[in-house]
């Protein structure tokens, strides 16, 4: 059983946002997570966002626990300070769900 985010996204610089996930990966990992599915979309056919959707992506974590305090770990924050926030115009979380 995994604890599992799917989340749609306005990804505005690639190359920030590559060094993000390359960043942040280890310590995704160090909590049991890591990304299930991920997509560069060319065209969204429907969607509820209030923006533009151009990435897509299932993140997961052994358990909801690990995923809060994943994104609550300090290192973490400052890596997504300094690439996700100048790189991702905005983001949509889809579902959360156990798996």
């Amino acid at each position: 059983m995994s604890y599992e985010v799917l989340t749609a996204m306005e990804v505005t610089d690639a190359e920030a946002y590559g060094k993000y996930r390359e960043a942040m990966r280890p310590i995704l990992e160090s909590y049991g997570g890591g990304f299930r599915y991920d997509f560069w979309i060319k065209e969204t056919l429907q969607t509820d966002a209030k923006h533009p959707v151009n990435r897509v992506f299932a993140i997961y974590f052994k358990d909801k626990a690990s995923r809060e305090a994943f994104f609550a770990n300090p290192e973490y924050l400052e890596i997504r300070r300094k690439y996700f926030e100048p790189s991702v115009k905005a983001r949509t979380v889809i579902a959360e769900y156990e798996r």
